[in-house]
């Protein structure tokens, strides 16, 4: 599933017409050449686009009313070259929608001691201007990023450009559609939450379907709308004869569903989805391996109706680039003294760019004991190994909350030949103990979305631009002092949304 929009940020310098038209023109040289090293590095994957040199509050004001309005744009740069005085920016600041990130650099890396004079200091202000930036920015409560660095360093570009991939993520959010077949699993709480409120906050548009339209979809294909999938099936996972030659059928019921759940989703413009093994009138099988491919390919995807977690897991498919990232949840404990660890899963439904490397994915057709169906295929793998995040999305009621983890995925060299379904296993951080009992304390959720090509700092940014609370549990987490963060944040964001 390749994304139909392709974003661009701007870049905006802040100057003023106190320092005369040559120094106007040698800021922008230098604002274009910054720009130009921006696009050619390979850690800023959107396209940067200079707007130019703000000189007067009328010049601000229009051009972020343009970047309102203009739906390619994913969010601003702002860098104050020389001393821009903020008075300036208040009218503009005041009507931005999109994202904010404040750039603190200078154009030259060293002072160059023989020759600096007064000129060289007044067109050489980033340090005084962009304090009066940072003033205004917080006298306004304008929800911002802040990079600091010298723009010509990779790891000051490399931040910039994560940064830029969570606002595409953010602009992709404002026309996300989730399909829902089928509703929420029946008397659990943590799946439920206002749809309303979510578009209001997130931009994502939650709409249901009864899963007789997908009975209907699977009823008017015919073998050679299948034929292609199944191709694929033989050439990229092993098989066994016994599935060839005994369960083929189970297989094909999963083509069947894969290629008849992605044309509904591409005619009716969706980017993600969620079943519930509860409502499958008319299905033979319980979407399993067709919900694995559809992942692979970019889709969102919830369990038992969790159009939070289905949207949440779209997004940081798009922050990822659809790598390493995949729905998850911690499924059972591993409690040996110094081996405490978490083994993920779901009935059916990881994703498999979360596979081992070099471990080879398996379709399989076993029972499944829920559901009350036919025994379903699935692709069944050992996931990979290295740092990672766990994160989940939760509906307070009056706010939601995303709830982050980092954690240690390990490797897994026991073979559970009883347990065919794809499996990871993880070390939360700080340990189990913490990790899990400040979980439970904030109220995050069963369904997750576990990623390895992303990190909190990508997550926190993401609720910052949404304006939701986010609470991250990681290395410095102590139990007591996450209470009290939680009670603390509680007052604010109560107070604030």
């Amino acid at each position: 599933m390749s994304d139909n929009r392709k974003y661009s940020i701007w870049f905006l310098t802040g100057s003023q017409n106190l320092y005369g038209q040559d120094a106007i023109k040698e800021v922008q040289a230098n604002s274009e050449q910054i720009v130009k090293r921006m696009n050619e590095s390979g850690s800023v994957q959107q396209s940067i686009e200079f707007k130019g040199v703000m000189k007067t509050s009328d010049e601000i004001r229009k051009t972020l009313l343009q970047a309102n309005a203009y739906d390619q744009c994913a969010g601003v740069i702002t860098w104050m070259h020389t001393f821009s005085p903020a008075k300036m920016w208040i009218a503009g600041l005041k009507q931005l929608g999109k994202p904010l990130l404040h750039f603190h650099t200078q154009y030259h890396k060293e002072v160059p001691w023989e020759s600096i004079d007064m000129d060289f200091m007044n067109i050489n202000q980033s340090a005084h201007g962009d304090r009066e930036f940072g003033f205004i920015t917080e006298k306004l409560n304008i929800p911002r990023k802040i990079i600091t660095g010298h723009w010509d360093d990779e790891d000051v570009l490399q931040r910039i450009g994560k940064w830029m991939n969570v606002a595409a993520a953010h602009a992709e959010g404002q026309h996300l559609k989730i399909a829902r077949f089928g509703g929420i699993m029946r008397n659990v709480a943590v799946t439920e939450g206002d749809k309303v409120e979510a578009e209001v906050k997130f931009g994502w548009k939650v709409h249901a379907h009864g899963i007789g339209e997908i009975v209907d979809e699977i009823g008017q294909l015919r073998e050679e709308d299948l034929a292609s999938t199944l191709e694929e099936y033989e050439s990229r996972y092993k098989i066994s004869k016994q599935v060839k030659e005994e369960q083929w059928e189970a297989v094909k019921e999963q083509a069947k569903i894969e290629v008849a759940l992605e044309h509904f989703l591409e005619k009716n413009n969706y980017q993600a989805l969620t079943t519930n093994f509860e409502d499958l009138n008319g299905m033979k099988q319980l979407p399993g391996l067709a919900i694995q491919r559809l992942m692979e390919k970019g889709y969102g995807f919830g369990g038992e109706g969790d159009w939070k977690t289905a949207g949440l897991v779209r997004i940081m498919k798009i922050i990822s680039g659809n790598k390493k990232t995949s729905f998850m949840e911690d499924y059972t404990y591993h409690w040996k003294k110094g081996e405490e660890s978490i083994i993920g899963s779901h009935m059916l439904e990881v994703c498999p760019t979360i596979a081992g490397e070099g471990e080879q994915q398996e379709i399989q057709v076993n029972p499944l004991t829920m559901g009350g169906k036919e025994d379903p295929s699935r692709l069944v793998f050992k996931g990979m190994a290295g740092e990672a995040v766990n994160a989940a999305v939760i509906d307070l009621g009056e706010r939601f909350r995303l709830v982050v983890n980092k954690v240690n995925a390990i490797e897994n060299h026991e073979s559970m030949p009883h347990l065919p379904v794809a499996t990871i296993i993880w070390q939360p951080t700080p340990s189990m103990e913490v990790s899990t009992e400040s979980w439970i304390t904030a109220g995050g959720a069963h369904h997750t979305c576990l990623s390895f090509e992303i990190d909190a700092e990508d997550l926190k940014d993401y609720a910052e631009m949404v304006n939701i609370e986010c609470a991250v549990i990681d290395e410095e987490t102590r139990v007591n002092s996450f209470k009290d963060q939680l009670r603390s944040m509680s007052g604010y964001w109560k107070m604030n949304v």
